[in-house]
């Protein structure tokens, strides 16, 4: 079963990633502190219900807390979720990942679908990857990984919170990240996850 959500900038879409664009020290990585984030969230999720409550009160991330239901919400949720274990970063994912973040560069699209109607199943074949669970999150708009972890666990103005299960789907072993410009909203972050991979 493949799950695809989108988050963007302020309403229906909530935020992703940012890119080497912006000024970043030396030797850091967009694509690698998004993945702590996720490992944080999913193996300390206690705690990072905490994190949530004390980054409202300094409204870094205002996407990920001007909806204060939905933050109770993610706050009530983390507060009672199990540790699950965390992601291992694999290569093809990233590069299904890098690829459609490239496409949404150039044309300024949004959403899971290439401009020919690919789906991350697709992308991931170029790649020589293969997975029967896989799932995506997007983000617009966030060039800080804590902002854009936490924005997509809120998941303000998504009823099923799609973002938030991906995250904390057991199932999920893998996970590829890439980030980069968008001519709309600045900064894209795509997380590609799957269970386990097969490879040609």
């Amino acid at each position: 079963m493949t799950r695809f959500h989108i988050a963007g900038a302020a309403g229906a879409l909530l935020g992703l990633c940012a890119v080497s664009a912006l000024a970043a020290p030396r030797g850091y990585s967009l694509e690698g502190g998004v993945l702590d984030e996720l490992n944080y969230a999913r193996t300390q999720p206690q705690a990072y219900a905490r994190v949530l409550q004390d980054e409202a009160y300094r409204s870094r991330a205002a996407g990920a807390y001007d909806d204060p239901a939905a933050l109770r919400e993610a706050v009530a949720f983390l507060s009672r979720q199990p540790a699950v274990a965390p992601l291992s970063s694999d290569e093809a994912l990233a590069e299904a990942a890098g690829e459609h973040a490239q496409v949404q560069a150039r044309d300024g699209g949004v959403g899971h679908v290439g401009p020919r109607g690919e789906s991350l199943s697709q992308r991931l074949h170029r790649y020589g990857a293969f997975a029967s669970l896989m799932g995506e999150n997007i983000a617009y708009g966030y060039a800080d990984p804590r902002e854009v972890v936490a924005q997509l666990i809120v998941d303000a103005g998504v009823p099923d919170r799609g973002h938030r299960a991906n995250i904390f789907n057991p199932a999920y072993r893998e996970v590829g990240v890439a980030c980069g410009p968008h001519p709309v909203y600045r900064v894209m972050c795509v997380t590609d996850f799957s269970g386990t991979l097969m490879k040609r």
